[in-house]
């Protein structure tokens, strides 16, 4: 965990921080337009999080961007996210090349369309050997979904004789999850007021500190992400033991 100056205070950098993205759509309703002008708003604001999140010197940001629940929305809107994450995704390429940025993509992909899926495999092989900051972006990702599909695939491998049923632990289960590569998050942030974990990264946010927000996600630049670091801080990180 690096430490970096912010406001003339010396503050720990936490290594992985994890954002639940909301708002888009009660932002652009603020401003009198559809809901779809938020989310693409809000697209557009991943890029400037990413590039305050490296300056910051944070490693790996994990971004939910769209549930297994959020197929339950209008059609038309469904359509549209989709539409904008597909367009994101080809347009993060150049991005990840120009800011030496590795990205990955978790969740339940199969659902998506083929071309979406090409996408994705694209990026993530173009984007696999950067050394900068590791944005993993979750796309039809459930918790609870990732932990089922898990648990099957460590019921075939026991089946199978690839695992004993005694070796399952902790570590070993994390290692059949979608984040198996990366390490748990430090921080979770929330925008737009919402407090609550909506079925992302239950397993990984066993000891993460939380960070709720009322500004929505368009609006969330680099000092909110400092004024949530700050709050880290301020957190007696304990794990259950004692000082």
């Amino acid at each position: 965990m690096s430490l970096l100056k912010i406001r003339g205070i010396v503050m720990k950098i936490p290594k992985h921080v994890a954002i639940i993205l909301d708002g888009n759509g009660r932002w652009a309703k603020s401003k009198g337009m559809p809901r779809n002008y938020g989310h693409t708003v809000g697209a557009k604001n991943v890029e400037t999080v990413c590039k305050a999140a490296d300056e910051l010197g944070i490693k790996y940001l994990t971004l939910y961007a769209f549930s297994t629940e959020n197929w339950n929305r209008p059609d038309r809107e469904v359509e549209a996210l989709m539409n904008l994450l597909e367009s994101y995704l080809k347009n993060c390429i150049k991005t990840a090349d120009k800011n030496n940025m590795r990205v990955r993509v978790i969740g339940e992909t199969g659902r998506l369309s083929e071309k979406f899926q090409q996408k994705i495999k694209e990026l993530e092989a173009a984007s696999e050997h950067n050394t900068g900051l590791n944005l993993t972006i979750a796309i039809n990702y459930g918790s609870r979904d990732e932990m089922l599909r898990a648990m099957r695939h460590v019921f075939t491998d026991i089946k199978e004789g690839k695992l004993l049923e005694a070796d399952l632990n902790e570590q070993v289960f994390s290692s059949y999850l979608d984040t198996a590569e990366l390490p748990d998050p430090d921080l979770l942030i929330r925008t737009s007021g919402e407090q609550r974990l909506s079925n992302y990264l239950l397993w990984q946010l066993a000891y993460s500190e939380f960070y709720f927000t009322q500004v929505p996600w368009p609006d969330f630049h680099k000092e909110e992400l400092e004024l949530a670091i700050e709050a880290y801080n301020s957190r007696d990180r304990r794990f259950g033991g004692l000082k």
